[in-house]
Protein backbone atom coordinates (compact mmCIF):
# COMPACT_ATOMS: atom_id res chain seq x y z
CA UNK A 1 0.00 0.00 0.00
CA UNK A 2 1.28 3.32 -1.01
CA UNK A 3 2.25 6.09 1.83
CA UNK A 4 0.77 9.31 2.03
CA UNK A 5 4.05 10.76 0.45
CA UNK A 6 4.09 9.06 -2.02
CA UNK A 7 0.78 9.26 -3.03
CA UNK A 8 1.14 13.36 -2.94
CA UNK A 9 4.48 12.59 -5.03
CA UNK A 10 2.23 10.41 -8.32
CA UNK A 11 -0.46 12.88 -8.07
CA UNK A 12 1.82 15.96 -8.29
CA UNK A 13 3.92 14.35 -11.04
CA UNK A 14 1.26 12.85 -13.20
CA UNK A 15 -0.93 16.03 -12.76
CA UNK A 16 -4.07 14.26 -11.38
CA UNK A 17 -5.27 11.78 -9.26
CA UNK A 18 -4.37 8.09 -10.13
CA UNK A 19 -8.70 6.75 -9.88
CA UNK A 20 -8.57 3.58 -11.82
CA UNK A 21 -7.53 1.17 -14.51
CA UNK A 22 -9.63 0.74 -17.80
CA UNK A 23 -7.68 -2.14 -20.00
CA UNK A 24 -4.68 -0.94 -18.55
CA UNK A 25 -5.18 2.76 -19.20
CA UNK A 26 -4.72 4.79 -15.77
CA UNK A 27 -7.46 7.29 -15.38
CA UNK A 28 -6.52 10.43 -13.68
CA UNK A 29 -8.66 13.12 -12.32
CA UNK A 30 -7.13 16.36 -13.12
CA UNK A 31 -7.18 19.48 -9.79
CA UNK A 32 -9.14 21.59 -12.67
CA UNK A 33 -12.36 19.08 -12.97
CA UNK A 34 -13.03 19.66 -9.49
CA UNK A 35 -13.17 23.63 -10.03
CA UNK A 36 -15.44 23.09 -13.32
CA UNK A 37 -17.91 20.45 -11.25
CA UNK A 38 -18.13 23.29 -8.44
CA UNK A 39 -19.49 25.70 -11.53
CA UNK A 40 -21.53 23.13 -12.52
CA UNK A 41 -23.15 22.64 -9.56
CA UNK A 42 -23.42 26.11 -8.65
CA UNK A 43 -25.38 27.16 -12.39
CA UNK A 44 -27.37 23.48 -12.22
CA UNK A 45 -28.89 23.90 -8.90
CA UNK A 46 -31.34 27.14 -9.22
CA UNK A 47 -32.13 25.30 -12.76
CA UNK A 48 -33.44 22.51 -10.85
CA UNK A 49 -36.04 24.98 -8.46
CA UNK A 50 -37.04 26.14 -11.61
CA UNK A 51 -37.98 23.20 -13.34
CA UNK A 52 -39.32 21.51 -9.62
CA UNK A 53 -40.70 24.06 -7.41
CA UNK A 54 -41.23 22.01 -4.81
CA UNK A 55 -37.58 20.55 -4.75
CA UNK A 56 -35.89 22.29 -1.81
CA UNK A 57 -32.24 23.55 -1.98
CA UNK A 58 -30.23 20.67 -0.90
CA UNK A 59 -32.03 18.52 -3.05
CA UNK A 60 -31.17 21.21 -5.82
CA UNK A 61 -27.74 21.00 -4.88
CA UNK A 62 -27.12 16.78 -4.66
CA UNK A 63 -28.94 16.74 -8.19
CA UNK A 64 -26.46 19.34 -9.55
CA UNK A 65 -23.46 17.09 -8.08
CA UNK A 66 -25.25 14.16 -9.86
CA UNK A 67 -25.05 15.83 -13.12
CA UNK A 68 -21.72 16.78 -12.66
CA UNK A 69 -20.71 13.28 -12.17
CA UNK A 70 -22.62 12.04 -15.01
CA UNK A 71 -21.33 14.46 -17.04
CA UNK A 72 -17.63 13.31 -16.14
CA UNK A 73 -18.52 9.99 -16.80
CA UNK A 74 -19.85 11.00 -19.92
CA UNK A 75 -16.45 12.46 -20.72
CA UNK A 76 -14.30 9.00 -19.65
CA UNK A 77 -16.67 7.04 -22.17
CA UNK A 78 -15.97 9.61 -24.81
CA UNK A 79 -12.48 9.46 -24.20
CA UNK A 80 -12.63 5.24 -23.40
CA UNK A 81 -13.77 5.20 -27.09
CA UNK A 82 -10.68 6.49 -28.36
CA UNK A 83 -8.37 4.91 -26.11
CA UNK A 84 -10.19 1.51 -27.04
CA UNK A 85 -9.86 1.80 -30.41
CA UNK A 86 -6.34 3.19 -30.19
CA UNK A 87 -5.04 -0.05 -28.51
CA UNK A 88 -7.47 -1.93 -31.03
CA UNK A 89 -5.18 -0.85 -33.51
CA UNK A 90 -1.81 -1.30 -31.96
CA UNK A 91 -1.00 2.38 -30.42
CA UNK A 92 -0.27 2.04 -26.23
CA UNK A 93 -2.52 4.58 -24.61
CA UNK A 94 -0.38 6.09 -21.64
CA UNK A 95 -3.12 7.30 -19.44
CA UNK A 96 -6.44 9.44 -19.65
CA UNK A 97 -7.43 12.42 -18.09
CA UNK A 98 -10.00 14.17 -16.84
CA UNK A 99 -10.39 18.02 -16.88
CA UNK A 100 -11.67 21.23 -16.53
CA UNK A 101 -12.57 21.65 -20.11
CA UNK A 102 -13.43 17.77 -21.03
CA UNK A 103 -10.68 15.10 -20.76
CA UNK A 104 -7.94 13.46 -23.26
CA UNK A 105 -6.43 10.38 -24.61
CA UNK A 106 -2.61 10.32 -24.38
CA UNK A 107 -1.79 8.20 -27.13
CA UNK A 108 2.14 7.33 -26.96
CA UNK A 109 2.70 6.98 -30.76
CA UNK A 110 1.44 8.77 -34.06
CA UNK A 111 -1.24 6.24 -36.38
CA UNK A 112 0.55 5.85 -39.43
CA UNK A 113 -2.35 5.47 -41.26
CA UNK A 114 -4.85 8.07 -41.89
CA UNK A 115 -7.34 5.50 -41.82
CA UNK A 116 -6.09 4.96 -38.29
CA UNK A 117 -5.99 8.57 -37.24
CA UNK A 118 -9.93 8.99 -38.53
CA UNK A 119 -11.18 5.87 -36.74
CA UNK A 120 -9.58 6.89 -33.43
CA UNK A 121 -11.18 10.66 -33.87
CA UNK A 122 -14.21 9.27 -34.63
CA UNK A 123 -14.98 6.88 -31.85
CA UNK A 124 -15.08 9.30 -29.13
CA UNK A 125 -18.23 11.19 -30.49
CA UNK A 126 -19.88 8.12 -31.75
CA UNK A 127 -20.03 7.24 -27.90
CA UNK A 128 -21.22 10.54 -27.22
CA UNK A 129 -24.02 10.08 -29.62
CA UNK A 130 -24.84 6.89 -28.18
CA UNK A 131 -25.37 8.41 -24.93
CA UNK A 132 -27.10 11.01 -26.16
CA UNK A 133 -29.35 9.14 -27.76
CA UNK A 134 -29.86 6.63 -24.98
CA UNK A 135 -30.33 9.50 -22.37
CA UNK A 136 -32.71 11.28 -24.62
CA UNK A 137 -34.45 7.86 -24.89
CA UNK A 138 -34.86 7.09 -21.23
CA UNK A 139 -36.10 11.21 -20.64
CA UNK A 140 -39.20 10.25 -22.66
CA UNK A 141 -40.72 7.59 -20.51
CA UNK A 142 -41.44 10.39 -18.32
CA UNK A 143 -45.09 11.37 -17.78
CA UNK A 144 -44.20 15.08 -16.69
CA UNK A 145 -40.93 17.11 -16.37
CA UNK A 146 -39.59 16.81 -12.53
CA UNK A 147 -35.90 16.99 -11.19
CA UNK A 148 -35.02 13.28 -11.86
CA UNK A 149 -35.90 14.29 -15.27
CA UNK A 150 -34.06 17.31 -15.52
CA UNK A 151 -30.68 15.08 -14.45
CA UNK A 152 -31.27 12.50 -17.46
CA UNK A 153 -32.90 15.48 -20.24
CA UNK A 154 -29.24 17.41 -19.24
CA UNK A 155 -27.28 14.57 -19.66
CA UNK A 156 -28.59 13.39 -23.01
CA UNK A 157 -28.46 17.37 -24.06
CA UNK A 158 -24.80 17.39 -22.50
CA UNK A 159 -23.11 14.48 -25.08
CA UNK A 160 -25.31 15.60 -27.92
CA UNK A 161 -23.24 18.85 -27.58
CA UNK A 162 -20.28 17.15 -26.43
CA UNK A 163 -20.38 15.31 -30.27
CA UNK A 164 -21.08 18.52 -32.06
CA UNK A 165 -18.78 20.43 -30.64
CA UNK A 166 -15.86 17.90 -31.46
CA UNK A 167 -16.66 17.23 -34.61
CA UNK A 168 -15.89 20.89 -35.52
CA UNK A 169 -13.02 20.72 -38.09
CA UNK A 170 -10.36 21.96 -36.10
CA UNK A 171 -7.65 21.03 -34.24
CA UNK A 172 -7.33 19.68 -31.35
CA UNK A 173 -11.08 18.57 -31.60
CA UNK A 174 -11.71 15.42 -33.03
CA UNK A 175 -13.17 17.10 -36.09
CA UNK A 176 -9.74 18.14 -36.76
CA UNK A 177 -8.14 15.32 -36.60
CA UNK A 178 -10.67 13.47 -38.64
CA UNK A 179 -10.24 16.77 -40.84
CA UNK A 180 -6.48 15.99 -41.03
CA UNK A 181 -7.10 12.07 -41.89
CA UNK A 182 -8.88 13.26 -45.13
CA UNK A 183 -6.13 15.86 -46.17
CA UNK A 184 -3.73 13.15 -45.53
CA UNK A 185 -5.17 10.39 -47.72
CA UNK A 186 -6.01 12.60 -50.32
CA UNK A 187 -2.28 14.17 -50.55
CA UNK A 188 -0.36 11.45 -49.08
CA UNK A 189 1.25 13.95 -45.89
CA UNK A 190 -0.08 13.97 -43.05
CA UNK A 191 1.96 17.58 -42.65
CA UNK A 192 -0.57 18.79 -45.07
CA UNK A 193 -3.62 17.99 -43.09
CA UNK A 194 -2.33 19.07 -40.03
CA UNK A 195 -1.95 22.23 -41.69
CA UNK A 196 -5.78 22.52 -42.81
CA UNK A 197 -6.63 21.30 -39.54
CA UNK A 198 -4.81 23.99 -37.77
CA UNK A 199 -6.74 26.84 -39.70
CA UNK A 200 -9.68 25.12 -38.95
CA UNK A 201 -9.03 25.19 -34.59
CA UNK A 202 -8.24 29.17 -35.93
CA UNK A 203 -11.59 29.91 -37.43
CA UNK A 204 -13.25 27.71 -34.66
CA UNK A 205 -11.64 30.00 -32.15
CA UNK A 206 -12.66 33.29 -34.19
CA UNK A 207 -16.31 31.73 -33.76
CA UNK A 208 -16.47 31.12 -30.42
CA UNK A 209 -15.19 34.52 -29.76
CA UNK A 210 -17.79 35.96 -31.96
CA UNK A 211 -20.87 34.46 -30.25
CA UNK A 212 -19.57 35.74 -26.81
CA UNK A 213 -18.98 38.81 -28.11
CA UNK A 214 -22.37 39.02 -29.82
CA UNK A 215 -24.14 37.60 -26.34
CA UNK A 216 -22.51 40.75 -24.35
CA UNK A 217 -23.85 42.97 -27.18
CA UNK A 218 -27.33 41.85 -27.57
CA UNK A 219 -27.64 41.77 -23.81
CA UNK A 220 -28.56 37.70 -23.74
CA UNK A 221 -29.44 36.47 -20.34
CA UNK A 222 -26.17 34.29 -20.13
CA UNK A 223 -23.68 36.96 -21.59
CA UNK A 224 -21.26 36.86 -18.96
CA UNK A 225 -21.13 32.97 -18.58
CA UNK A 226 -21.24 32.23 -22.13
CA UNK A 227 -18.27 35.11 -22.50
CA UNK A 228 -15.95 33.48 -20.08
CA UNK A 229 -16.89 29.65 -21.18
CA UNK A 230 -16.14 30.52 -24.96
CA UNK A 231 -13.11 32.39 -24.17
CA UNK A 232 -11.74 29.64 -22.09
CA UNK A 233 -12.43 27.39 -24.61
CA UNK A 234 -11.47 29.42 -27.69
CA UNK A 235 -7.60 29.47 -25.59
CA UNK A 236 -8.17 25.71 -25.21
CA UNK A 237 -8.61 25.37 -29.24
CA UNK A 238 -6.03 28.00 -30.04
CA UNK A 239 -3.34 26.24 -27.80
CA UNK A 240 -4.10 22.61 -28.65
CA UNK A 241 -3.27 24.03 -32.15
CA UNK A 242 -0.23 25.14 -31.76
CA UNK A 243 0.93 22.08 -29.83
CA UNK A 244 -0.26 19.76 -32.64
CA UNK A 245 2.16 21.97 -35.12
CA UNK A 246 5.51 21.62 -32.42
CA UNK A 247 4.30 18.05 -32.37
CA UNK A 248 3.84 17.76 -36.12
CA UNK A 249 7.40 19.60 -36.25
CA UNK A 250 8.83 16.99 -33.72
CA UNK A 251 7.67 13.94 -35.62
CA UNK A 252 8.50 14.90 -39.33
CA UNK A 253 11.65 13.64 -40.24
CA UNK A 254 13.81 16.67 -42.01
CA UNK A 255 14.22 16.01 -45.94
CA UNK A 256 17.65 15.14 -46.94
CA UNK A 257 18.74 13.83 -43.38
CA UNK A 258 20.07 10.28 -42.84
CA UNK A 259 19.94 7.67 -40.16
CA UNK A 260 24.20 7.65 -40.82
CA UNK A 261 24.32 11.38 -40.22
CA UNK A 262 22.84 11.13 -36.88
CA UNK A 263 24.40 7.59 -35.34
CA UNK A 264 27.38 7.91 -33.18
CA UNK A 265 30.29 5.47 -33.79
CA UNK A 266 29.82 2.36 -31.73
CA UNK A 267 32.75 0.40 -29.56
CA UNK A 268 32.32 -3.16 -28.12
CA UNK A 269 34.29 -3.53 -24.99
CA UNK A 270 34.46 -6.32 -22.38
CA UNK A 271 31.66 -6.13 -19.89
CA UNK A 272 34.47 -6.80 -17.29
CA UNK A 273 36.65 -3.59 -18.11
CA UNK A 274 37.08 -1.23 -15.49
CA UNK A 275 34.20 1.46 -15.72
CA UNK A 276 36.25 3.96 -15.61
CA UNK A 277 38.23 3.01 -19.05
CA UNK A 278 34.80 2.43 -20.52
CA UNK A 279 33.54 5.82 -19.66
CA UNK A 280 36.47 7.31 -21.25
CA UNK A 281 36.48 5.79 -24.21
CA UNK A 282 32.64 6.56 -24.48
CA UNK A 283 33.06 10.19 -25.33
CA UNK A 284 31.22 10.86 -28.53
CA UNK A 285 30.43 7.23 -29.01
CA UNK A 286 28.23 4.76 -28.34
CA UNK A 287 29.80 1.56 -26.30
CA UNK A 288 28.35 -1.99 -26.38
CA UNK A 289 29.65 -3.99 -23.67
CA UNK A 290 30.00 -7.95 -24.59
CA UNK A 291 30.24 -10.75 -22.01
CA UNK A 292 32.97 -13.40 -22.40
CA UNK A 293 30.32 -16.03 -24.11
CA UNK A 294 29.93 -13.13 -26.95
CA UNK A 295 26.18 -12.10 -25.63
CA UNK A 296 26.10 -8.58 -25.53
CA UNK A 297 25.16 -7.16 -21.52
CA UNK A 298 23.76 -3.43 -22.80
CA UNK A 299 24.95 -0.11 -23.98
CA UNK A 300 26.98 1.83 -21.35
CA UNK A 301 24.51 4.40 -19.52
CA UNK A 302 27.24 7.60 -19.24
CA UNK A 303 25.36 8.72 -16.30
CA UNK A 304 25.45 5.66 -14.50
CA UNK A 305 29.27 5.02 -15.29
CA UNK A 306 29.56 8.88 -14.02
CA UNK A 307 28.12 8.14 -10.74
CA UNK A 308 29.88 4.31 -10.63
CA UNK A 309 33.34 5.77 -11.27
CA UNK A 310 33.03 8.24 -8.74
CA UNK A 311 33.02 5.85 -6.18
CA UNK A 312 34.50 2.62 -7.82
CA UNK A 313 36.47 3.40 -10.62
CA UNK A 314 37.81 -0.65 -11.27
CA UNK A 315 34.16 -1.77 -10.80
CA UNK A 316 33.17 -4.19 -13.94
CA UNK A 317 31.39 -1.76 -16.32
CA UNK A 318 28.45 -4.42 -16.58
CA UNK A 319 26.99 -2.55 -13.58
CA UNK A 320 26.63 0.46 -15.22
CA UNK A 321 24.85 -1.40 -18.38
CA UNK A 322 21.02 -0.61 -19.40
CA UNK A 323 19.95 -3.71 -20.89
CA UNK A 324 19.61 -3.97 -25.30
CA UNK A 325 16.12 -4.34 -25.59
CA UNK A 326 14.22 -5.37 -28.89
CA UNK A 327 12.26 -1.98 -29.41
CA UNK A 328 15.54 -0.32 -28.69
CA UNK A 329 17.29 -1.58 -31.91
CA UNK A 330 17.05 0.18 -35.22
CA UNK A 331 18.34 -1.45 -38.62
CA UNK A 332 20.30 1.61 -40.67
CA UNK A 333 18.07 1.22 -43.65
CA UNK A 334 15.03 2.24 -41.90
CA UNK A 335 12.95 4.96 -42.80
CA UNK A 336 13.25 8.39 -41.04
CA UNK A 337 9.55 8.34 -40.27
CA UNK A 338 9.97 4.44 -38.81
CA UNK A 339 12.73 5.86 -36.75
CA UNK A 340 11.21 8.82 -35.29
CA UNK A 341 8.09 6.36 -34.36
CA UNK A 342 10.18 4.42 -32.35
CA UNK A 343 12.25 6.52 -30.82
CA UNK A 344 9.42 8.82 -29.57
CA UNK A 345 7.24 5.78 -28.61
CA UNK A 346 10.20 4.43 -26.18
CA UNK A 347 11.66 5.00 -23.21
CA UNK A 348 15.59 5.18 -23.74
CA UNK A 349 18.55 7.60 -24.12
CA UNK A 350 20.19 5.55 -26.45
CA UNK A 351 19.26 3.01 -29.31
CA UNK A 352 21.73 0.79 -30.68
CA UNK A 353 21.79 0.60 -34.80
CA UNK A 354 22.67 -2.83 -36.27
CA UNK A 355 23.59 -3.43 -40.67
CA UNK A 356 21.13 -5.81 -42.32
CA UNK A 357 23.24 -8.82 -40.74
CA UNK A 358 22.35 -7.96 -37.26
CA UNK A 359 26.03 -6.20 -36.57
CA UNK A 360 26.15 -3.32 -34.92
CA UNK A 361 26.62 -0.50 -36.86
CA UNK A 362 26.31 2.43 -34.41
CA UNK A 363 24.29 4.27 -32.01
CA UNK A 364 21.84 7.07 -32.03
CA UNK A 365 21.28 8.73 -29.15
CA UNK A 366 17.96 10.94 -28.58
CA UNK A 367 19.20 14.23 -27.69
CA UNK A 368 21.10 14.13 -31.21
CA UNK A 369 17.38 13.52 -32.78
CA UNK A 370 15.66 15.73 -30.77
CA UNK A 371 18.55 18.19 -31.81
CA UNK A 372 18.32 17.43 -35.55
CA UNK A 373 14.32 17.83 -35.46
CA UNK A 374 14.76 21.05 -33.50
CA UNK A 375 16.49 22.65 -36.29
CA UNK A 376 14.53 22.20 -38.45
Amino acid sequence: MATTGSWRRQVGRDGGLPLFRVAGIPVLLSPSWWLGSAAIVVLYAPLVGRIAPGTGGLTGVLLAAAFAVFLGLSVLAHELGHSLVALRLGLPVRRLRLFLLGGVSEVMRTPTRPGHEGAIAVAGPVVSTILAGAFALAASTFPEPDAIWLLIAQTAFANAAVAVFNLLPGLPLDGGRILRAGVWAATGRRASGTKAAVVGGGAVAALLVAWAVWGVLDGAEDRWIRFGVCLLTAWFVLAGARGEVAAERRSTWPDGLTLGELVRPVLQLPAESPVSGALTASAGRGVVLVRADGVAAGLLDREMARRLAGTSPHAPAEQAAVPIRPETVLLENESGAEVVERVQGTAAWEYLVVDLEGRPAGVLRREDLKAALDRR
